[in-house]
């Protein structure tokens, strides 16, 4: 426990030193959000059809983009080899390294995605619902990204793998999050979807750690 909260630290502290990466997937979010309400136009009865699709698909895309460095700097500077030999459990390592992924990328757009809902005319009663499935549904984006991220380690275009490995993965938490915005603004009940976001956190949370550092393993040989 110790070693995966030093790694967490260590990733927190590099991204505090370098932040031009959480920056830029920040600048992505907001610009890609705002080409789609261009894209739609200015009526604001169709912007708010769309606003929950809109932010989710863009925060997923954020977060893909930011999947692409999760193992490959250790794989480039040789700590690779280092975090499956230590003696702590590379399963509880993978986890600190998905937690730390979150907290750097995914949280930063929780916080600014409201700015986003607001630019997209999204309903005022979807908004804590957004907030909630965002809070729900991201860390399941991060830990599947994590086996996509170390399948792809050292390969050859590995951005392009880790896309057709990781978005058929995300297509539940997508669909989930914004069934439980939809409802809540036509005035049922979002808790179905709610527990189905959940329960696929918990599946995610289950498989990632075995899946990604058995893929860690191989990697290293």
């Amino acid at each position: 426990m110790n070693a995966a909260l030093a790694l967490v630290v260590r990733d927190l502290r590099l991204a505090l030193r370098t932040p031009a990466e959480t920056l830029t997937i920040l600048a992505f979010f907001v610009i890609a959000a705002t080409l789609f309400a261009f894209g739609i136009g200015p009526e604001p009865q169709a912007l708010a059809r769309v606003a929950t699709g809109i932010v989710w698909v863009v925060a997923l895309l954020a977060c893909l983009i930011s999947l692409d460095r999760l193992f490959q700097s250790e794989a480039d500077d040789g700590s690779l080899d280092q975090l499956v030999l230590a003696p702590a459990s590379l399963e509880l390592l993978v986890l600190a390294k998905c937690l730390a992924q979150w907290l750097t990328t995914a949280l930063p757009l929780i916080v600014v995605s409201p700015i986003v809902a607001t630019m997209l005319q999204l309903p005022a009663q979807g908004y804590a619902t957004l907030l909630l499935t965002l809070l729900l549904g991201t860390p399941s984006l991060s830990l599947f990204g994590a086996i996509g991220a170390a399948l792809s380690v050292g390969a050859r275009k590995g951005g392009a793998l880790l896309a057709l490995i990781v978005l058929p993965l995300y297509i539940p938490v997508l669909i989930f999050a914004v069934a439980a915005v939809e409802a809540q603004i036509a005035g049922l009940s979002p808790r179905p979807h709610l527990f189905l976001l959940a329960g696929f956190g918990v599946f995610a949370l289950t498989i990632t750690p075995f899946a990604a550092a058995a893929a860690l393993r191989q990697a290293s040989e």
